[in-house]
């Protein structure tokens, strides 16, 4: 297990976000390296199948992309991207070597009936995936506002300090709200 070292000013993570249009066989992957005083100092682009299983894959191959040793966390919008195409966290943080937090913003009962719905003949693996994740622990910020999230190579509470201290206002850390504004241009752009 990695500690974060939150009093490194310097600290860095790669945060995560994706953004697609409803008739996309594709999601937009971005990828932002922010430093502990707010700096951004690196960006990276990927994609994830919709309704595939790429996700994992092609985050690590984001992360091995920027070639750097200096990210100590990756940061996730969601462990369920691009249709239910579901991020493992346990491979990310094993392959990576570094925490990961997928973070999410909504309570939920779980999405198993969803997949049966979408995958038919199929939800077998889905599932089973689904459930790999484990489940979701809610933490409150220091704003007021609570997260879901879900912890691999870090002590949860490790994981909130994180949060609080990447989270200027409302319940969307910083690197996070970057990446997604980021996904959304990268989109923009392409299509």
């Amino acid at each position: 297990m990695n500690h974060i070292r939150l009093e490194k000013k310097g600290l860095r993570g790669l945060a995560i976000a994706e953004s697609f249009r409803e008739t996309d066989t594709t999601s937009k992957l971005a990828g932002i390296v922010m430093r502990r005083d707010f700096i951004i100092d690196g960006f990276v682009f990927g994609h994830a199948k919709i309704e595939g299983d790429d996700s994992t894959d092609s985050i690590l191959t984001m992360y091995d992309k920027l070639g750097r040793h200096d990210i100590s966390f990756l940061l996730i919008s969601g462990l369920i991207i691009s249709m239910y195409n579901i991020v493992d966290i346990k491979k990310l943080s094993m392959e990576s070597k570094i925490p990961v937090i997928g973070v999410t913003y909504e309570e939920s009962s779980g999405i198993e009936d969803a997949i049966k719905h979408h995958f038919p003949d199929s939800y077998d693996s889905k599932i089973k995936q689904y459930q790999n994740l484990g489940s979701r622990t809610k933490i409150t910020l220091h704003t007021g506002h609570d997260l879901y999230v879900r912890v691999e190579g870090c002590e949860l509470n490790e994981a909130k300090r994180l949060l609080d201290a990447f989270t200027l206002q409302g319940s969307i850390p910083e690197p996070l709200r970057v990446a997604q504004l980021l996904a959304r241009t990268e989109l923009d752009l392409t299509n």
